[in-house]
């Protein structure tokens, strides 16, 4: 279950006019967290920001499912059913018996608290963005990056420079 002040940031991003997958990071971050926080572990980063994404989706954030070839049928029957569940009102709500949820929620819990927290370290979630990159075309990059620098603003863009040439300093003393 998402937090509530997870909720409400995602709902400011969407005011904001922020992009559904800028949403959804809201709860993928919250789920890191409370990975690094020790509340349970998971098998990798992409487990993480799967579960993020699920939680995501059942608040009412309209994150695209995969596209067919890219994910499995089952993680795409998932979002479909996770992107329903969120686009449904809290009354229509269909309830299966409570004890089996319970017992099925319980169990999903305990099955992570028994995995690692590793899946959610820096070095992990670096890999793993980086992957997730280089499967993309160059033009996308760097579109995307274009796109960061036109919305960041003048002090952002400034800030950033400033940073990068500290990167470069230090990295050239090791």
């Amino acid at each position: 279950m998402p937090e509530q002040k997870t909720i409400k940031r995602a709902q400011a991003d969407k005011r904001a006019g922020k992009a559904s997958s800028t949403q959804a990071g809201e709860f993928v971050k919250d789920q890191i967290d409370k990975v690094r926080a020790g509340k349970h572990g998971v098998r990798s980063a992409k487990q993480a920001i799967a579960i993020g994404l699920s939680e995501a989706r059942r608040a009412g954030v309209a994150v695209k499912s995969p596209k067919k070839g890219t994910a499995s049928e089952a993680t795409r029957k998932k979002a479909q059913k996770d992107n329903a569940a969120g686009q449904r009102k809290s009354t229509e709500k269909k309830s299966a018996s409570s004890e089996s949820t319970a017992r099925r929620s319980r169990a999903a819990t305990n099955a992570l608290k028994r995995e690692s927290t590793e899946g959610a370290s820096h070095k992990a979630l670096s890999k793993q963005t980086k992957s997730a990159a280089a499967k993309r075309p160059a033009a996308s990059r760097s579109a995307a990056a274009k796109k960061a620098a036109a919305t960041k603003g003048a002090s952002g863009r400034s800030a950033a420079a400033k940073k990068a040439a500290h990167t470069r300093v230090s990295r050239a003393h090791r």
